[in-house]
């Protein structure tokens, strides 16, 4: 039986398939496709998902495992709940989810910056050859095709996940049905020092720091996911547009679908690091495990604890304000409290 491909070009890993009909919807031009029985084909994943699936077969013959990352990481709860959202639907006060739509494509829109990121080479401090990785690939089509997962391909006019949320949005409540919300301050975490892994480059750590950041949340995005469809499938919400809401539930499943690859290639990349001899300034050799897991670990916490606080404060006054502005605001905050988590 014949090895599997594990090194790749990044045409190679920026391929298509074949599709039968392309992704559209809310007259917007998206990425992604469909095959002739009507099934959901994610972008840009004809070769990623094999040459991931690879890697990751490749780090287990070795001997090491995946690092966590999943809800189960997840502490802090949502806000607001499944049962808090869908009262305030029920009750016509619908504008932070919109916002939320919103905040969300504006956010994603963001990581088209990871299209034109060309990253240090890890193979300068690392002693195992790292050609045949994830690892190896970041700047050979991994980095470039998640950037235009996010932001699409703008030049083509082809949408990403950030028109798709807008899509998702525009589906559920109509095109302009609220004003632009304010956009808050990024969500990844800012190192806490100067320098929190000193024993290699500032640009090597700066893409550690960026792809440990992207990962969690890309985790946290699957709460996100899990929410929306839940509210968007609850048969009595969206009464006068069920038809919108289940259009809108199946566009977050194909990003979902979609955003799996990254969770997958960015997991691979952060435990194959962990997992090589790493060559530090000094001029000695450490597992790469004691320089990563520390800092893993502060990150795991700051984006499963302190970020979620943080939105939640945010969130709470937004919508405490505009449940008090309803007619009966004092019998459905009360309600509301109830219903929290």
């Amino acid at each position: 039986m014949p090895n599997e491909k594990l090194i790749y070009s990044k045409e190679e890993l920026l391929a298509d398939h074949p599709y039968a009909k392309r992704q559209s919807e809310a007259g917007l031009a998206l990425h992604g496709g469909f095959d002739a029985d009507g099934v959901y084909l994610s972008p840009r994943t004809y070769n990623r998902w094999p040459a991931v699936k690879a890697w990751q077969k490749q780090l287990g013959d070795r001997g090491f495992p995946l690092v966590e990352a999943d809800q189960k990481l997840l502490s802090a709860p949502n806000f607001p709940s499944d049962a808090q959202q869908k009262l305030l639907v029920k009750n016509g006060l619908s504008k932070t989810l919109s916002d939320a739509l919103t905040i969300t494509g504006v956010i994603e829109g963001k990581g088209l910056a990871l299209v034109s990121l060309q990253g240090p080479d890890f193979q300068e401090i690392i002693k195992e050859d790292i050609s045949q990785t994830a690892l190896g690939h970041l700047n050979k089509g991994l980095l470039a095709a998640h950037g235009m997962d996010e932001g699409g391909r703008p030049d083509s006019g082809e949408g990403g996940h950030d028109v798709m949320w807008f899509a998702v949005r525009d589906v559920l409540f109509g095109k302009d049905a609220y004003p632009e919300p304010a956009i808050p301050d990024g969500i990844a975490r800012a190192s806490t020092k100067e320098r929190e892994m000193p024993q290699i480059p500032p640009f090597h750590e700066m893409i550690l720091n960026l792809l440990t950041n992207v990962l969690m949340i890309e985790v946290r995005a699957e709460r996100f996911f899990s929410f929306c469809q839940s509210v968007f499938m609850d048969p009595e919400l969206f009464l006068d547009r069920r038809e919108g809401a289940e259009l809108a539930s199946e566009i977050v499943e194909r990003i979902r679908q979609d955003e799996a690859i990254h969770v997958a290639y960015l997991q691979l990349a952060v435990s194959e690091f962990r997992s090589f001899t790493i060559k530090t300034k000094d001029g000695s050799e450490v597992p790469g495990s004691e320089i990563l897991d520390p800092y893993w670990d502060g990150m795991v916490k700051w984006h499963s604890d302190a970020l979620q606080q943080v939105q939640i404060k945010r969130q709470q006054k937004q919508v405490v304000e505009m449940i008090l502005a309803h007619e009966k605001g004092d019998v459905l905050l009360k309600d509301f409290n109830a219903l929290a988590s």
